[in-house]
């Protein structure tokens, strides 16, 4: 069990429902609990569990028992799997330390598709949710799951890109190891290659985005 940069860490997850979030806090979780730290995991959902908000919240320490939710401005670190989702959980959870990686991609809501409404302009997006944190990672996670043959396996990219976060609590190793336990055959070559091109996405980065 390595020190925590802060104790408890708190971890925000976020996106929309069928996007694999409520999977990666799940393997994040795990991970955390193997290595021998206090974990507690909670989820919410919004209207509807595909297509409506997710957020899970990850709470992480080394000794002390937690309650679920994380308070507002308490995020240490946001992994957000659509960019809207991901400013409007900086609003409300970021403060003056978050690091947030995030995938920049775009899920448009039925009410864009149809006209009724407008989505936010993506580089104003991506601005606003830099402000709010320390620094702040885009990770084309939606892209690198295509790529591998899998549109299932962003989540496990942007769980690669969050290894590569300066004082995450996991190195690329340990959540490997979780990896090769859930997930066996073509499946596990398959996310190995997403896990490792999300690693990359960070690491090959010299300044956060």
């Amino acid at each position: 069990m390595r020190k925590l940069k802060f104790d408890p860490l708190n971890i925000v997850i976020c996106g929309i429902g069928g996007q694999g979030n409520v999977l990666a806090s799940e393997v994040l979780g795990s991970a955390m609990s193997e290595m021998g730290y206090s974990v507690a995991v909670g989820e919410t959902y919004g209207a509807s569990q595909r297509g409506g908000s997710v957020m899970s919240h990850v709470r992480v320490s080394e000794s002390r028992e937690m309650s679920v939710l994380i308070p507002s401005g308490g995020a240490h670190i946001i992994i957000g799997f659509e960019p809207l989702e991901t400013l409007r959980m900086a609003r409300k959870f970021a403060g003056s330390d978050t690091m947030i990686v995030y995938d920049p991609r775009p899920v448009y809501p039925l009410g864009v598709l149809q006209g009724a409404q407008r989505y936010p302009d993506l580089d104003a997006l991506k601005a606003e949710i830099a402000s709010l944190s320390a620094a702040a990672y885009a990770v084309p996670a939606a892209d690198i799951a295509m790529e591998v043959g899998d549109s299932r396996a962003a989540n496990i990219a942007l769980l690669g890109a969050f290894t590569q976060l300066p004082g995450a609590p996991l190195n690329r190793e340990d959540l490997e190891g979780i990896l090769e336990k859930r997930f066996k055959g073509a499946v596990l070559e398959l996310n190995r290659r997403a896990f490792t091109m999300g690693c990359g996405a960070v690491s090959g980065k010299g300044e956060a985005e």
